[in-house]
């Protein structure tokens, strides 16, 4: 199995409790193809580059997921088809991409002390 990242464009004119359910019927499409999610992050509503399907306004989750690579075209194909969804991209990641992905929560929840120390390290 590989492991992917999915980003995915919400509507934004749904409640929370909808994209709660969009987020299940997203893990049911996932599992339906073998795959299993290993980590949901919700970015929240932002202001798209531009207009996509009429629309200024996204809600984007991030999505790190495993799947076998032949399950990958079934998903986009119910991405396509899923109405709540106005765009998406789903990425192949290296071993050590999905290591440093997933240890971002971990460094994240360490404080702001260590993300800032982090940053500024970063730029030197």
């Amino acid at each position: 199995m590989r492991s992917y990242q999915s980003v995915l464009i919400l509507k934004p004119d749904i409640e929370e409790s909808r994209v709660d359910e969009a987020l299940g019927k997203i893990g049911e499409f996932i599992k339906s193809n073998g795959g299993a999610i290993l980590k949901t992050e919700k970015w929240g509503k932002k202001r798209l580059a531009y207009r996509v399907k009429k629309n200024r306004f996204g809600i984007y989750l991030n999505l790190y997921h495993t799947l076998e690579p032949s399950g990958v075209v079934d998903l986009e194909k119910k991405y396509k088809l899923f109405d709540l969804i106005i765009k998406f991209m789903v990425v192949s990641l290296t071993d050590d991409e999905l290591e440093r992905a997933l240890g971002r929560k971990e460094e994240a929840e360490g404080g702001e002390e260590s993300e800032t120390t982090s940053i500024l390290g970063d730029e030197d």
